[in-house]
């Protein structure tokens, strides 16, 4: 009878997966080390992160000239005279309020620039918008010293021409605060002087275009205003609508209006708002009348009977009204007479010198272009 052979217990790990070994010949093993990928897997890997980061990369650059991304610029990289500002005066109080604001709850809006070709003296932004936030940022820092006015949140963007960079400062003035008259035409000539338009229509155009008709018109009356007056004005700002565009008409109706007022304001520099306003309105109030003379004496009445007025001949008509082909009536002899035709519009004709003239608070540029129009359809 065999003999039976007693077994051993089976080993625990013997269902284990065998250890990996890492290494080439003369290397040593290390079972505990995970297990190795393929070469080929490893540098297809390597690819697909280089070719997202370099997607990414290009996204965020796209974004940034986009102008879709917020950068924290030092105050001192920011050219504030890039551009030439419209807006002549600040609100002492507006700025105040603004000044608290940004220190107790930060900047919330963004200002927008533009990197600049040929960076100098260390500023490598141009200000297209956001002049009342950087200047407040600017004395809060200097006011306070603190590291978090130091920089301004600012959206970088890529105008595609001059043009474009003045529509978008404009833009956000006509948004944010209402701007005078004058300062609107101010911006406008500077655009024209320097050569971003070509002509007043194409920058009143381009700048103003979603303003209604009329205002552009009114903007267009300042800027003959500005061009002869800019220079010796101290409080242009405070000129009124009204005010304003009958000092524009008188200057292009009278040539040596400008020079005389302009030597009038340099000799005598007015010292308030108030007292420049009554010089100018004095230079489009009508001349005072001549004085009369003192009417004759009245005649008594003398013992024959005055010489009969002549009747008038047979089938004549006496003129119920006034006709304004006459040109001789009048409050002086030779003058025609005006007639109202509309609100603010008087019209007189003078038929022996071939003239129409029109005159009133209502005529203004808008007027002009719709006589001129009418005219044009009827050939």
């Amino acid at each position: 009878m065999a003999k039976r052979r007693r077994l051993t217990p089976a080993q625990a790990h013997f269902l284990d997966p065998a250890p990996v070994r890492i290494g080439g010949p003369g290397l040593g093993t290390d079972a505990g080390a995970p297990p190795a990928s393929a070469p080929i897997a490893q540098v297809s890997g390597d690819a697909s992160a280089l070719a997202a980061l370099t997607e990414l990369a290009a996204e965020m650059e796209a974004a940034r000239e986009q102008g879709l991304m917020l950068e924290n610029l030092p105050l001192t990289a920011i050219d504030i005279g890039h551009l030439v500002r419209d807006r002549m005066v600040q609100d002492e109080e507006e700025m105040a309020a603004l000044m608290a604001s940004l220190e107790a709850r930060g900047q919330q809006t963004p200002v927008e620039v533009v990197r600049l070709p040929d960076p100098k003296g260390g500023k490598t932004h141009g200000l297209i918008s956001g002049w009342r936030r950087l200047t407040a940022l600017t004395r809060l820092h200097e006011r306070t010293q603190e590291p978090r006015f130091a920089a301004v949140r600012a959206r970088v963007i890529a105008p595609e021409s001059a043009q474009a960079a003045y529509v978008a400062m404009v833009e956000e003035n006509e948004i944010r605060v209402n701007l005078s008259h004058y300062e609107r035409a101010r911006i406008a000539l500077r655009a024209l002087q320097e050569g971003v338009y070509d002509s007043r229509r194409e920058a009143l155009l381009s700048l103003y275009n979603a303003a209604p008709r009329a205002k552009r018109s009114k903007i267009g009356s300042f800027m003959t205003l500005v061009e002869r007056l800019d220079p010796v004005l101290s409080f242009p700002t405070a000129i009124p609508e009204k005010l304003g565009l009958a000092l524009s008409r008188a200057l292009s109706e009278d040539a040596d209006l400008a020079a005389r007022l302009t030597t009038r304001l340099a000799a005598t520099p007015a010292e308030s708002a108030e007292a420049e306003l009554r010089i100018l309105a004095e230079a489009v109030e009508p001349p005072a009348p001549a004085p009369t003379a003192d009417p004759a004496p009245i005649e008594p009445a003398s013992t024959f009977d005055p010489a009969p007025t002549p009747a008038p001949e047979k089938g004549s008509k006496r003129r119920a009204e006034t006709d304004i082909r006459e040109p001789h009536v009048g409050p002086t002899p030779g003058a025609p007479l005006p007639i109202a035709v509309a609100p603010g519009v008087q019209l007189q004709f003078d038929r022996h010198r071939g003239e129409i003239a029109l005159r009133g608070e209502a005529v203004d540029q808008t007027l002009f272009e719709a006589l001129q129009a009418w005219l044009a359809q009827r050939g």
